[in-house]
């Protein structure tokens, strides 16, 4: 499984936008992110990657590129 691939397919499907050439920018100072949406993000990696994301695991500056949220998939696939 890709997933920075199937990443970029989820925030398509559930946002409405490509994130592909925008791995290292911060979703929330983008307008991509809210509170909302990273629950709603959260939801549907759980359910993709079949994981759990701890709450600790959430912070505004812990997931908030693309590249910091494959790192904690692969993080916890890998757990």
């Amino acid at each position: 499984m890709n997933v920075k691939n199937e990443l970029i397919e989820i925030f398509a499907d559930l946002f409405m936008v490509d994130i592909s050439n925008m791995m290292d920018v911060d979703f929330y100072d983008a307008g991509i992110l809210d509170s909302l949406a990273t629950v709603e993000l959260t939801l549907e990696i759980e359910a993709k990657f079949d994981i759990r994301v701890p709450v600790s695991e959430i912070g505004r500056n812990d997931w908030n590129t693309g590249n910091k949220v494959i790192l904690g998939i692969e993080g916890l696939m890998n757990d």
